[in-house]
């Protein structure tokens, strides 16, 4: 499962449409669309708006584990 997967699998979770989630992201459903079908990349800002308006982390998101270990030195 990848990034957008784990993007699809929140807004179905939360019972959210393409194009209700389009509003709250202040973007149309096209858009979002494209991002979900992977023919456009969304921005940083973007992806920000998504994690904070569901409550989810990046990592999540983005598969990082809990094992990791962080910071690097």
């Amino acid at each position: 499962m990848d990034y957008i997967d784990r993007m699809i699998a929140v807004r179905i979770d939360a019972d959210d449409t393409q194009e209700e989630l389009g509003r709250i992201l202040d973007i149309s459903r096209a858009q979002w669309t494209k991002y979900e079908t992977r023919t456009h990349e969304m921005s940083i800002q973007t992806f920000v708006k998504f994690c904070q308006h569901y409550g989810v982390s990046a990592d999540y998101i983005l598969g990082l584990g809990r094992d990791m270990d962080w910071p690097r030195g």
